[in-house]
């Protein structure tokens, strides 16, 4: 009882950080205000393997290309979001999987860097870096492309030129980068969207599958009819889960 509390606790102060950077993005003017997603469609994974889970919502997928999965920690998106791409890679469709968490690092290690070139000093001053005009700057500097028929995110600008999947793991985890995150998400939320949604919708229509899992706040803006929400009618589950 305690570990599903705190899971649901937990993931109840997320949403609520989250939906502070969208009303965020709302007031300047990044995001249509009255946007309104697709509805979802709710699967109760109880008594459920996740074969299961995944079976059904391909079922009702059909040929979709773009798939998204939201719901509480602890009812198995990750594993779902695995069954699917291998029941899908054995059809013979190519699959990607994708996360904001590179495109929110890699605007980070720019506001960090921008920081250290201009502001004197080694702490990370959010009110110089994260101006209107920085955050467009910084977003500009980001290009999704293909490169050897596969997609990746290109930062070029403050002196970096190189694909996200290069320095995931290097440039990317840099303290600079892992302690401002947080703080740089939610100046950033409405532009990260976007660019996400915009990368989401070019890899549909150039016939990838796309497998967005992630909160509702985020993944709202990625236009698809395929949506689905994993719920645990007994929620005592999580917490056992755990």
């Amino acid at each position: 009882k305690y570990e599903g509390e705190l899971t649901v606790k937990r993931d109840q102060e997320d949403d609520e950080k989250l939906q502070k950077g969208i009303d965020f993005a709302k007031e300047k003017g990044v995001i249509d205000p009255n946007y309104k997603p697709e509805p979802y469609v709710s699967i109760d994974v109880l008594g459920k393997t996740p074969d299961q889970v995944a079976d059904t919502i391909l079922e009702k997928v059909g040929d979709g290309t773009v798939i998204v999965l939201v719901g509480l920690s602890g009812t198995g998106k990750g594993t779902t979001v695995a069954k699917l791409r291998q029941k899908l890679e054995k059809t013979g469709k190519q699959v990607v999987t994708w996360s904001n968490g590179n495109i929110f690092r890699s605007v980070t290690l720019l506001a960090a860097t921008w920081c250290e070139q201009n502001c004197g000093g080694d702490e990370f001053d959010k009110d110089e870096a994260l101006t209107k005009d920085n955050i467009q700057n910084f977003m500009s500097m980001l290009k999704f492309e293909k490169q050897n028929d596969k997609y990746d995110t290109h930062i070029d600008g403050l002196g970096f030129d190189f694909h996200v999947s290069q320095v995931q793991n290097t440039e990317l985890k840099q303290p600079k980068v892992s302690k401002n995150i947080p703080t740089v998400a939610e100046f950033t939320q409405g532009e990260v969207i976007l660019f996400a949604a915009q990368a989401v919708e070019q890899m549909g229509r150039d016939g990838l599958v796309v497998l967005l899992e992630g909160r509702e706040q985020t993944v709202n803006y990625v236009r698809t009819p395929h949506r689905f929400n994993l719920i645990l009618s007994d929620e005592s589950l999580i917490g056992k889960r755990r």
